[in-house]
């Protein structure tokens, strides 16, 4: 699956590109003069397209595991879940990333990426309209599992669509899809309450009312499928959409790197697993951290918004300024010591300066489009990409399962915040050693 040829032209260019490391210059194949003719009208709209559908597709990641949480307390009583059936559902979300994303190289090499993401969007779809008609806790966590699956194999191939539709913008995409990520993940998180209680309290609309979102995400997809050169080759999606044919020379691209073989590859993974932990200990944990310290639980709630919705801008201006710099180590180091001085804080004076934790842990959590913009400049090649993608991901979704159930086992048995905060605190040091030791610039297929 070739990259595109970089002969876009000066509108489609962004402004970014002539400051990007070797890297990432090398993603994209050398372009010459007469490579390929200027994009027209067809091709612009094709991007037009792959950019609606990767924004509604990013908002629609997160929802299915937001909404939940809100409405955990009323979904347990009304399906008799246990304690510890419920605390099990907070760490599926992490095990199905990791275990179906995993699958999603296989799926994107024999239908193509666009048609992946489309049965990705169905699939999140499907198990939101289904959740709500569930009678018993096997059938929800089915139709829960189904949705994850969707979000799972979609969440590895987000940074491949980038790569393959726009080589010259991976920041600046990256920073999108980011943004409509994280922007979904607070919606879901601040709506679903008041919305629900709007239907009648019901918990079942609640939860089922995120399913139209789904299916509207499934549309931009659509139109992809009917292109079957675009499911093997970008610059043939480029030339069949712009009635052009592909340059000769990208006809084939080198095989896959064996991503196990790569420093940087395990750096990645890593890396993603400490982030991942961090963010899932912050959204699982931090409105009861407030709470214990004397914060009322409105205040709590509004807090961990606050903390969400920093990564709305942020997201898009972080992944921009990777893009410009060789190394992104001292992007990662700045990030981990905003979360190092927010579990301080919370450590010392949690009531007293909530908000500015708040705001600290938002920062810190913005490592995540961080990473997904490492993952597409570390590969030169689209195959790269999508083997880099789901092994980063899939390995570090599994390095983030115990860290919610270690915060919750050192609560209860140490009777405080004291040793849990500490443990927060102290990942971010690895986080900064190993996500240094990723930012360096070199590419999987140079360590293959």
């Amino acid at each position: 699956m070739p990259d595109e040829p970089k002969t876009l032209d000066p509108a489609a260019a962004p402004a970014d590109t002539t400051a990007r490391p070797a890297s990432a210059r090398a993603a994209g194949a050398p372009a010459t003069a007469g490579d390929s003719p200027a994009p027209g009208p067809a091709r612009r709209r094709l991007l037009g397209l792959v950019a609606v559908g990767l924004v509604l597709a990013a908002f629609n990641l997160r929802p299915a595991i937001t909404s939940l949480g809100a409405l955990l307390e009323e979904v347990s009583a009304d399906l008799h879940m246990s304690g510890s059936v419920a605390g099990v559902l907070t760490s599926v979300p992490p095990l199905c990333f990791a275990v179906f994303g995993i699958t999603a190289p296989r799926l994107a090499r024999r239908f193509g990426p666009a048609a992946v993401v489309c049965a990705g969007m169905a699939a999140i779809f499907t198990g939101l309209i289904l959740r709500p008609f569930a009678t018993g806790t096997p059938a929800f966590l089915a139709a829960s599992a189904l949705a994850l699956m969707g979000i799972a194999v979609s969440n590895v191939l987000m940074p491949v669509i980038v790569k393959r539709y726009f080589p010259d913008r991976v920041g600046s995409m990256t920073g999108l899809y980011s943004m409509a990520l994280a922007l979904g993940t607070s919606v879901a998180a601040a709506a679903t309450v008041p919305m629900t209680d709007a239907l009648g309290g019901d918990w079942r609309l609640g939860l089922g009312v995120w399913a139209a979102l789904a299916a509207l995400a499934v549309l931009p997809w659509l139109p992809l499928l009917r292109d079957r050169d675009a499911a093997s080759s970008p610059s043939g999606a480029a030339a069949s959409t712009a009635g052009t044919a592909a340059p000769a020379a990208e006809g084939a691209e080198a095989p896959a790197p064996r991503i196990t073989r790569s420093r940087t590859a395990w750096a990645l993974g890593v890396f993603f697993g400490l982030q991942a932990t961090g963010a899932y200990i912050t959204m699982g944990w931090m409105p009861q951290i407030f709470r214990d310290a004397g914060v009322p639980a409105t205040t709590a709630g509004v807090l961990l918004a606050v903390t969400m919705v920093m990564g709305v801008p942020l997201a898009f201006v972080i992944p921009r300024l990777a893009t410009r710099m060789k190394n992104q180590g001292p992007i990662v180091v700045a990030l981990g010591l905003c979360g190092l001085t927010g579990y301080t804080g919370l450590f010392l004076a949690p009531a007293s300066g909530a908000w500015v934790w708040a705001v600290l842990l938002g920062i810190s959590n913005c490592s995540f489009p961080l990473a997904l913009t490492m993952i597409g400049m570390r590969s030169r090649t689209g195959a790269g990409v999508v083997r880099l993608s789901a092994f980063a991901q899939s390995v570090g979704y599994l390095i983030s399962i115990p860290g919610p159930l270690l915060v919750g086992v050192l609560y209860q048995h140490s009777g405080g915040w004291g040793l849990p905060i500490a443990l927060m605190g102290g990942l971010m040091v690895p986080q900064m050693i190993i996500g240094t030791l990723a930012g360096r610039d070199r590419t999987v297929e140079d360590e293959c």
